[in-house]
């Protein structure tokens, strides 16, 4: 490819992508829809002007890196303490149904094969936390007793979702189940998980000295960028997948960490500012080439779109997925419309799904059509919730008390 045409395609879908997602922002909708919507429309789904390459692939590999960096800074591990034995119940429950049933739908009434039915169980046990907490956020109820319940709930699913993902990326790549390779895996991620606040708290009286003591701007999101990318090279020479990595140093980072260097950081407001900030516009930047590349490599016009497999399969996974976490909160003692609001806060797949769908595909464990199906409940799941859960708390709020602190 001419490098005139690539720099023109780099800049539509960067462009493209901030124009859908204003869109979609504007009509109450999370902006990744518009993202993925954007692809949609640049790919060969309808215009064809763009097709993923090598280059565009390793962007968007960047831009989900700093993504899961993105999701582990803004973590709060200390909500799910306060919230205590409820947040855990409810992530475990609405880990485990979801899985168990998109496994058994797609193994025994969609006849899919072993890993196939593994993957698709998997990405219904994701829970988007930035999703979640934006909607709470728009409605004031973050730091309600339901909302505290639904933030310590959806962190430790994305840690229970890290380890799953992994697991899966073994059995993608190995072909099979092998209960050693498995364990083996486990073993490596959590070693590497618990690693890494330690190393990241060696690492931190660094940085704050370079940031210190450099006359050019930049430091901070240089060095946090190669750390991530070296969190992430250092996962995927583990066997596990490279996002793992910037999960990882993005939870370590986080300001709200009660681990040493997020206690480090704590000890310093300035530093932890310049973190953030000066982060975020780097981040911003990369991850919507993600999620249009989502939308690039999925060919819409190859669907079969008459047959009953494409509408049954996504339905029935959608029903399957938003009931799974509805029932999650039931396993907790809480009036009937808290149980109901937790539920519905947990049931955005957002961008964790997404993560699990184009695992999927890019190890050719979808077909386009199971694929697209998946790539279909993410959207239902995640651009339905901030409607309902709004028109929930609209009809339902006064039964809740809002003790925000």
């Amino acid at each position: 490819m001419e490098i005139h045409n690539f720099l023109l395609q780099i800049a539509a879908i960067i462009l493209t992508a901030r124009v859908f997602a204003e869109v979609a922002a504007w009509m109450g909708a999370p902006p990744i829809v518009g993202e993925l919507c954007a692809g949609i429309v640049l790919g060969p789904s309808l215009l064809g002007w763009i097709e993923p390459n090598n280059v565009i692939n390793l962007l968007a590999e960047i831009g989900i890196i700093l993504l899961l960096f993105e999701v582990g800074l803004e973590t709060d591990i200390a909500r799910l303490v306060r919230s205590g034995g409820k947040a855990a119940a409810v992530a475990v429950a609405g880990f485990v149904l979801p899985f168990i049933l998109g496994f058994v739908l797609s193994r025994y009434l969609f006849s899919l094969e072993l890993l196939p039915s593994l993957f698709i169980g998997g990405t219904l046990t994701a829970t988007s936390i930035g999703i979640t907490v934006r909607i709470l956020s728009d409605i004031n109820r973050h730091r309600s007793n339901e909302g505290q319940i639904v933030v310590g709930a959806a962190v430790l699913d994305d840690l229970l979702g890290i380890f799953l993902l992994a697991v899966l990326y073994q059995l993608s790549t190995e072909g099979k189940v092998d209960t050693v390779s498995v364990g083996r895996i486990v073993l490596f991620v959590g070693v590497f998980f618990f690693a890494a606040p330690v190393v990241a708290k060696l690492v931190a009286p660094l940085i704050k000295h370079f940031h210190r003591r450099s006359d050019i701007p930049g430091m901070i999101p240089i060095l946090l960028v190669a750390m991530v990318l070296v969190f992430a090279s250092t996962a995927r020479f583990v066997g596990a997948p490279e996002l793992l990595g910037g999960f990882v140093a993005g939870v370590a980072l986080s300001r709200r960490f009660f681990l040493p260097f997020g206690a480090a950081l704590h000890m310093d407001p300035d530093f932890t500012k310049h973190v953030h900030n000066e982060m975020k516009p780097i981040i911003h930047l990369f991850t919507p080439i993600f999620f249009v590349t989502v939308g690039l490599s999925l060919d819409l016009g190859a669907v079969d779109w008459s047959s009953w497999f494409i509408w049954m399969f996504s339905l029935t996974v959608t029903g399957v997925a938003i009931l799974g976490k509805l029932g999650g909160p039931w396993v907790i003692r809480e009036s009937i419309p808290a149980r109901i609001a937790i539920g519905m806060a947990m049931v955005p797949r957002g961008e964790v799904g997404l993560v699990f769908a184009e695992l999927g595909r890019a190890g050719k464990v979808f077909s386009q059509e199971v694929y697209a199906g998946m790539i279909l409940v993410i959207l239902y799941t995640t651009l339905a919730s901030p409607f309902w859960i709004k028109s929930f708390y609209r009809v339902f709020g006064h039964r809740l008390p809002n003790n925000s602190e």
